[in-house]
Parts: structure tokens; sequence; C-alpha cells
């Protein structure tokens, strides 16, 4: 018996540390997220999906979506910086924006950086600081919270969304009458504020990843983001649902009201058929995004 305990000692001294090794291997790489099956399963190309028009950009009859469009995520996705790095995706002014009287907006968001309580970090922004409604969604700190802040109508994504979390899905929905955020297959309460228009009708850009008013830099998001989906219209909490289903590889599904697009898989490209292609700052596509993922 003494033998075969002596054995087995002698067993462990000698692979243990081998055993240990590859332990702490298999730890880094699930960490990494190479066992996620996602990691192996066929990626989109930059601009494998696109919607498809006719009869020329702006038009809304005819169109189709064209390409590989069943739901593969994408190769990549855009991943911004934050402070002290001045980094965004400036659209222009996206004409097809002007003078609305309803407004969704959908993305798939990382927030995996420590934010601070004392800065604010826009995913899409449009108008000037204070006079009007601005920043359809806008971020503070690594906490998300639903708040409307005197007669600047700040408005946050709702609570539930913390820096390391992982990836969401958010969507904010506007109308004349209020707006209504979501995270993930989540509705949030309703904000019920009366707003002339859920987006600025000025000659202010559009941009992603930063504010588009004040000092530049102290408002850049800090995370990555992916699939920004604008349309001219309040899609309803059924429709908001089956974009989130769709998951981050998720192509458009209300064509007849969609203004822009951008999958940010590679480029800052508009695939919605618009033409509003967008204008990098220092801005990375990444690959290396997929360990934070789930898919819906």
């Amino acid at each position: 018996m003494n033998q075969k305990s002596q054995s087995a000692m002698e067993y462990l001294m000698t692979y243990g540390w081998s055993i240990l090794i590859i332990a702490v291997i298999l730890g880094a790489l699930a960490y990494l997220g190479v066992f996620n099956p996602l990691y192996f399963a066929p990626k989109a190309n930059p601009g494998s999906c696109q919607v498809f028009r006719p009869n020329g950009a702006g038009t809304s009859y005819d169109i189709n979506l064209l390409g590989v469009c069943n739901g593969e995520i994408p190769e990549f996705v855009a991943s911004f910086p934050g402070n002290p790095a001045s980094s965004q995706i400036n659209l222009g002014q996206v004409s097809e924006l002007g003078n609305l009287n309803s407004i969704t907006i959908t993305s798939w968001i990382d927030i995996p950086y420590s934010q601070s309580s004392s800065e604010w970090y826009d995913i899409v922004s449009k108008g000037p600081w204070c006079t009007g409604t601005f920043d359809t969604i806008i971020m503070q700190g690594g906490e998300i919270s639903g708040a409307s802040i005197g007669a600047c109508k700040e408005v946050e994504i709702g609570s539930g969304i913390t820096s390391g979390s992982g990836w969401h899905f958010v969507a904010y929905v506007a109308n004349s009458a209020g707006f209504q955020f979501y995270v993930d297959n989540r509705a949030l309460p309703p904000y019920l504020i009366s707003i002339s228009q859920p987006f600025p009708s000025s000659s202010y850009n559009v941009i992603i990843g930063a504010g588009s008013y004040g000092a530049a830099g102290v408002q850049d998001y800090n995370g990555l983001i992916s699939d920004v989906q604008i349309y001219n219209t309040s899609l309803d909490q059924n429709s908001i649902t089956a974009i989130y289903q769709e998951g981050i590889g998720g192509a458009p599904i209300d064509l007849q009201n969609l203004v822009g697009w951008w999958p940010l898989n590679g480029n800052a490209n508009d695939y919605s058929g618009n033409g509003n292609n967008g204008a990098s700052t220092g801005v990375a596509y990444t690959s290396s995004w997929i360990s934070s993922y789930a898919q819906p």
C-alpha cells in the first residue's frame, strides 16, 4: 500500500506541473472566448449584405436586400478608444433625417472599459447643447440610467448595462409624444415628454461615438459599437424584438422606412442604399470582439 502511495506521489511530482500548466492555458483560452462556438462560426465579410434601391437613393419602392443576409456575425466591429483620444464616425447631415416626426435608432454596444462618472459618452448624436432634443442615445459613466434633465432633454439608456458586462442591444424610439428605450429585449419605462421633433432638423451632423456639440473629446464613446440602424418611423415593440433576435449580424427589417444602416463591419459605409457613408476618425475595426457576445 505504501508503495502505491509513493508511486502516486512520484507521478504527481513528475506530471503535476504539466497538468497545472495545461489547466492554466485552457483557462486563458476560455477567458479569451476560444471555446465560444461563435468563434468558429462563419463571419460576414464587409458589405456582404446591403439594401438595393433600383430607383436610387431616397426611394422607397421596389427595394430589397441583396447578398448574404441571413444573420452571419460580422467579421469586424468598430472600436472607439474614448478619452483623451478624439474618435468618431461623422455621417454628415443625413438629409433623410430632417423634419422627422418619429424616429427609431438601434445598435449593439459593448462597454469593456471603466467610465468616468463625470463625463458623457455618446453612441449616436445630432444637435446643439441645450437647444431642444439632442443626443438620441447617451451613456453616462460605466452605468447607463434613464433620465431627462431640464430643458436640455438629455436622454439616456435605461439601467442594466455596466462596464464589462458584454454586448447589449439598445434601441431608442421617439415621436412627438415622447420616447421609449429598450435594452436587449426589455422595454424600459417610457418617457412621456412632449418634444417638437425627435431629431433636430438643423444643419448639425449625425455622429456615431461622440457628441456633435461642445468641446472635442469630452464625450467620446469608449468601447465597441456595431450594426447601427436608423428608421424614419417609431417601430413597435414586436419590431424591436425582431431586430434584437436577429443578433449582431442582423439586417434591417423595415426597408421602406430605413434611413441608414451602418454595420461597422470593417468600414463606416451606409448599406441602406442611401449613400450616407461615414468618415472615421480615430476608430479601429477589430476582429477580437466575439468573446463577450452571446447570440440572443
